[in-house]
């Protein structure tokens, strides 16, 4: 390159300077360089050089570090998938052991609440059992008392009868009426 750099300033015309006046002086044409046929040689070999070395550069350096980092990562996206593979057939198995034993919970928690439905049934029932006794007791109580009141009552009735027919038989034409007499006739007036 340094060549090529000293043979094109050795091959370069003169430099011309502009006059006071503003006019040039004229100078001679000469081709661009690379397109100079007199260059192609040496071109060439700097083209071929240089080539050779870019290829043993990337053959030697670039490309194995290039297939090193792919291998890297290819090793490692199947490391990862592995792992994701291996994560998904667990979480899989913890899915299956989750449902079954929610199955399980669902059934015993069925047979907990038939458990417990039965044993609130034989409580009520029994307790029911014991309030309708003691009911029907107090039922049977109270039945016996309602009878002796209406016994009484019953009893107390023909003597209030009898006083009250004394009452008005006074009352109305003022005469006394003995109480035996009163009694038979509240008795007579009952039987009819």
């Amino acid at each position: 390159m340094a060549l090529m750099l000293a043979q094109a300033t050795e091959a370069a015309p003169p430099s011309t300077e502009a006059t006071s006046s503003g006019t040039e002086q004229p100078h001679e044409h000469y081709p661009f360089p690379p397109f100079d046929g007199t260059w192609f040689a040496s071109q060439l070999l700097w083209l071929a050089i240089t080539f050779v070395a870019l290829y043993l550069l990337l053959a030697r350096v670039a490309i194995p570090r290039i297939g090193g980092i792919l291998r890297n990562r290819a090793e490692r996206i199947a490391g990862d998938i592995q792992r994701a593979e291996k994560a998904k057939a667990d979480s899989e198995a913890a899915l299956q052991v989750y449902e079954a034993a929610l199955a399980s919970a669902r059934s015993n928690a069925g047979a907990i609440a038939d458990t417990a439905r039965n044993e609130a049934k034989a409580t009520a029932a029994n307790e029911r059992g014991v309030i309708e006794a003691d009911l029907a007791k107090k039922l049977a109580e109270a039945e016996q008392r309602i009878a002796g009141i209406k016994s009484r009552a019953l009893s107390e009735v023909n003597a209030i009868a009898s006083e009250t027919a004394t009452a008005i038989v006074k009352a109305l034409i003022d005469a006394d009426v003995g109480k035996a007499d009163a009694d038979n006739a509240v008795a007579a007036a009952v039987r009819k």
